[in-house]
Order: structure tokens, then C-alpha cells, then sequence
């Protein structure tokens, strides 16, 4: 619990549950007749009004008694309920000083999306070491230095009724690099903060010419990064965090482990598709036994390097090599995978429907590698809501989840992934980026009833009705 500042009511971070607040109010007649009070948040050490329900949970049953679209079903995970489907991906920010969240930016930044609803909320990519981080000015939680700022961010959330994870990564041979619209030398010299000859990776190869040879991991240096993510994860837990994602996409050092193009280690750890996957499982048991067991663990990979066209001769990771991963996530305690794609070869080609003659991205360009995922576990229409599945306290989906993303960018668009089976849940970025009210715009567009913040939404709605009781007209004299 995070202790009132001083000079605050102590209530507003008391746990005093509203059931009881409300019981009280109800036992005391005249309370009944002029509840007008605007209640706190709890837990939280300022006041902000009490959400009584999520902004992005949709009316249920609609006003016109339609079906509720899958989109605004809400899905439970373990010990947690998410009101819809559309979730926020991580999106690096590179806004950090040695790891550690600036809280301005930040706030300011999420905060404006966690209030407008999104199903889930993914912060950026976060380092579980120093030199894991793929930017000097990454986020870091390596240190219990990062706990509280963290909470922070976790209590503004959470005092809005919504639902944050954490992104744990390791940039490995992709680290030390510069913020993408920084032009000239991909690499961050030690003049800039970098650490170019301390980067880590399954084998001694550098992703691309001109990059630095990075440090092949020993066993111990297996270890020590495993305790890492083990570690972070405990730290995640204290700073308050629903959920945990592990990264192992777009080349990073959990990608660089599953591809035979990055990994050519002769020992346990190298070789065999089992040898390549073993360190990868080997960190998910690590936080799996690190977290409580009602906390959904989430991973992150890359559906296929986009080598298949321009190299169809030598070994890569594959839709099919993701298809065969993917049940053995789920064995090991992890509940939904989050398909990405590429990053781990300069020399990848998005070729063929996914890719337009013009070079740009086709919208959902991404979802077929999570319908592959969807079939080889059979998964044949999204999960159902939580209002008519099983799940529920600590136990689990019968089956691993599968969410998409990349240019989703429409309501439509998104419930017909869902009602298609691609995908169970919907990671928005750059349209969040581009839009904080996504949600509600893809609640227009579908014309779903959706609850907003009370203090934006009133003004949609209208002022709530007034009475002027006996009593007051009698204070008033």
C-alpha cells in the first residue's frame, strides 16, 4: 500500500473498499436521499475521482440488445479481467535516464491513452540489464532504484480502473544503438552512453556490417541473464504491474537464441530447433516461478524473420517453427503470445500480399502468421467472453491466446480479425499514438455504448439530474 502524502485525507489511500463505503451510505437514510458525493479513487495517495466502472467497458446488454461486438467482449487471464480487446503494444519512448521512467513524459504520454480505455495497456520495451537496453535512453528495471517511479505510473493506472503489463527485454546484439530518428551512425558510442564492446549474444555475429561483434554468452553468462529476468520480474510484481510480457522479437536476445541465423552455438543451447528454444523457456520458467500464479505472463516474438523469399535455401525462423513453439509456451506457463514479425536480418523481404508496390505496409499485415499460430492450436473463432467462459480467479484460458499487430487501424478491421479467427485480442500502436481515444473511435465505428471517464464522459451524455430535497430547502432559509 503507498502511504497518503502528508497533508492528505488518509482515506484516499486507505483501503476502505466501496462495497463498504456504499453499505454505510445506504444504512443512513437521509446519505440515500442526496448522495452527491464525488468519490476518491482508493489507494491513491491524491485524489482523482472514483471510476465506479472502466473507461472501454462496453455496455452489456447494449441499449439496443445487438450482440456485443468480439472486440468489446471482455477476456479474463488468471486473476485478471480485461474489459475489451483493443490493447496498447509497447511503444519505445527513449525518454529515460539510466533506466529510470521520467515521469512527466510518461504520464503524460500514457496517461492520456490509460484514461481513454484501452483493454490493456503495454509500457516499451524495459531492460533487464544495463547493457540490454537498445538505446541509452531505454527504461530499465535492473535496480530497485526503478521500483517506485514505476508505481507511480502503476497507481495512476490503477486508480482509473485499468489494467497495466511491462515489457521485460534484452536487446543483445541489437543493443547500444540510437534513437530511431537520429540519423548518421546507427551505433551509440561510449561518448553518448553506449557501450558498443559489451553487447551479448548466443554467438560472436554481428547483426549487420558495421556493427560491433558482440560477446558469445558463456554458461554462467546464461545464468546471470536468466536471474536477470527472474529479478525484474519480482520487481514488476512490487512496482505493481498486472501483467508481464516477455520480448523475444525483431532480433533481440531471446530472438537471437531461436534463430539458426544468429545462433550457431555447438553445446546444448545451439544446433536442434529444442537446443534453440531451450534458453528462451528456460527465462519464461524463471518468471513464471518468480510471479504469482493469478499474474498472466504474456511473449512477444517474431512470427517469421521474412527470410524465407530472399534466402529460401538456408535455415531461419519460420511461421512454422512459431506454429511448433507456441503450445510449448503454453506448457510453460505462458498464456498469450504476441505476434511481431522480422528484425533479425537486415537482408528480411516482406514480400507477396503483406506488402504493397508503393513500400508500405498493408493494414494488418501481420495478422496471417497469428491466424498460422491460431490454427496449430485450434483456435477457430476468438476466445469467448469472460461472462460465458470458465476462467476465472487464478486459472487459465484452455488455450494459449494469440493477439496481432501491426496497421490495425479501424473498428471493422479489428472485429473482423476477431470474428475470423486470427486473433483473440487486438495490439494497437501507432493508431494509439496517432489517436488516445482509439478505443471510442472503434466503439463509433461499430456503434457500441462503451464507458468513458466520468470526467470526460458527462460531457456526451449530459449533466446527471438534480433534485433539490426538503431538507435542503430548509438548511437554505
Amino acid at each position: 500500500m503507498i502511504p497518503a502524502k502528508e497533508g492528505n485525507d488518509s482515506s484516499f489511500s486507505e483501503a476502505r473498499p466501496i462495497v463498504h463505503r456504499m453499505a454505510q451510505a445506504f444504512s443512513n437514510k437521509r446519505w440515500k436521499a442526496t448522495c452527491n458525493a464525488n468519490l476518491p479513487a482508493p489507494n491513491t495517495p491524491y485524489f482523482t475521482p472514483l471510476q465506479p466502472i472502466p473507461a472501454g467497458t462496453a455496455s452489456d446488454p447494449q441499449p439496443d440488445l445487438k450482440e456485443l461486438p468480439k472486440l468489446f467482449q471482455p477476456l479474463r487471464i488468471r486473476g485478471v479481467e480485461f474489459p475489451n480487446r483493443i490493447w496498447l503494444a509497447p511503444l519505445c519512448q527513449y525518454s529515460a535516464e539510466n533506466g529510470m521512467i521520467t515521469p512527466q513524459w510518461h504520464m503524460a504520454h500514457l496517461g492520456g491513452i490509460f484514461t481513454r480505455g484501452p483493454g490493456h495497456s503495454m509500457i516499451e520495451a524495459t531492460a533487464v540489464l544495463p547493457n540490454g537496453r537498445i538505446t541509452p535512453q531505454d527504461l530499465g528495471i535492473w535496480s530497485d532504484a526503478h521500483i517506485a517511479p514505476f508505481r507511480e505510473l502503476t497507481t495512476f493506472a490503477h486508480s482509473q480502473g485499468q489494467k497495466i503489463g511491462i515489457q521485460l527485454a534484452h536487446a543483445g546484439r541489437k543493443a547500444s544503438t540510437v534513437a530511431n530518428w537520429i540519423g548518421g551512425s546507427p551505433i551509440a558510442s561510449p561518448e553518448i552512453g553506449g557501450w558498443p564492446d559489451d553487447l551479448i549474444a548466443p554467438s560472436a555475429i554481428p547483426y549487420d556490417d558495421g556493427y560491433p561483434v558482440p560477446h558469445a554468452l558463456t554458461a554462467q553468462g546464461m545464468k546471470d541473464v536468466i536471474k536477470a529476468y527472474a529479478d525484474a520480474a519480482k520487481r514488476a510484481v512490487e512496482a505493481g504491474f498486472d501483467t508481464i510480457e516477455v520480448h523475444a522479437a525483431h532480433g533481440f536476445l531471446l530472438a537471437e537464441f531461436m534463430s539458426p541465423i544468429s545462433n550457431k552455438r555447438d553445446d546444448e543451447y545451439g544446433g536442434s530447433f529444442e537446443n534453440r528454444i531451450r534458453f528462451i523457456l528456460e527465462v519464461v520458467d524463471a518468471i513464471r516461478g518468480a510471479v504469482p500464479e493469478s499474474m498472466p505472463l504474456f511473449f512477444r516474438l517474431s512470427g517469421t524473420e521474412w527470410l524465407e523469399d530472399i534466402l529460401p535455401n538456408e535455415p531461419s525462423w519460420r511461421v512454422e517453427d512459431t506454429a511448433r513453439l507456441a503450445p510449448l509456451l503454453y506448457a510453460h506457463g505462458v498464456d498469450l503470445i504476441d505476434i511481431s514479425s522480422g528484425g533479425n536480418s537486415s537482408k528480411q523481404k516482406i514480400a507477396g500480399p503483406l506488402f504493397s508496390e508503393s513500400g508500405g505496409y498493408l493494414k494488418a499485415y501481420q495478422a496471417p502468421l497469428a491466424k498460422a499460430v491460431m490454427n496449430a492450436i485450434g483456435g477457430t473463432v476468438a476466445y469467448p467472453s469472460s461472462k460465458i467462459s470458465s476462467t476465472f480467479d487464478s486459472n487459465r484460458p484452455g488455450r494459449l491466446l494469440v493477439a496481432t499487430v501491426g496497421k490495425i487501424t479501424s473498428g471493422v478491421q479489428a472485429e473482423q480479425l476477431l470474428r475470423e479467427g486470427y486473433a483473440d485480442v487486438v495490439m494497437v500502436g501507432r493508431q494509439f499514438l496517432k489517436n488516445p481515444g482509439t478505443v471510442w473511435a472503434f466503439a463509433e465505428e461499430l456503434d457500441v455504448d462503451v464507458r468513458m471517464p466520468t470526467q470526460i464522459g458527462w460531457v456526451f451524455v449530459g449533466r446527471a439530474p438534480r433534485v433539490i430535497s426538503k431538507d435542503s430547502d430548509k438548511g437554505s432559509k
